[in-house]
């Protein structure tokens, strides 16, 4: 089992590897093919750090730890329902205490 899972890890992490290379490829093939630099195009990804602080940028958008702090904040104020979720926390509750009444009866 511990080898499966080993084995499936390391595919999935040649697998984005290879799809994150394919873009910086397919970006360069881009401008080769262009004949011109063009400043619209950027690289799929690149991370800067400045003073300890790191930037990202993801296929043109920038990614910081204040944008996820605040997606956060935002779905803690949506407060969406999940039927599943409360549907399975109602089966779980009533299974528990159905098996609780079952194990007192039987210990009387």
């Amino acid at each position: 089992m511990k080898m499966f899972m080993l084995k499936s890890f390391l595919l999935a992490a040649l697998m984005f590897i290879a799809v994150l290379t394919g873009m910086e490829l397919a970006n360069n093939g881009i401008h080769k093919m262009k004949g011109y630099h063009d400043p619209n195009f950027q690289t799929p990804i690149s991370i800067n750090e400045d003073n300890r602080e790191f930037n990202a940028t993801f296929m043109g958008t920038d990614i910081s730890s204040h944008d996820i702090e605040a997606k956060k904040k935002q779905l803690e104020e949506i407060n969406g329902f999940n039927f599943f979720s409360s549907m399975g926390k109602k089966l779980s509750g009533g299974l528990s205490s159905a098996s609780e009444k079952l194990i007192q009866l039987i210990a009387k």
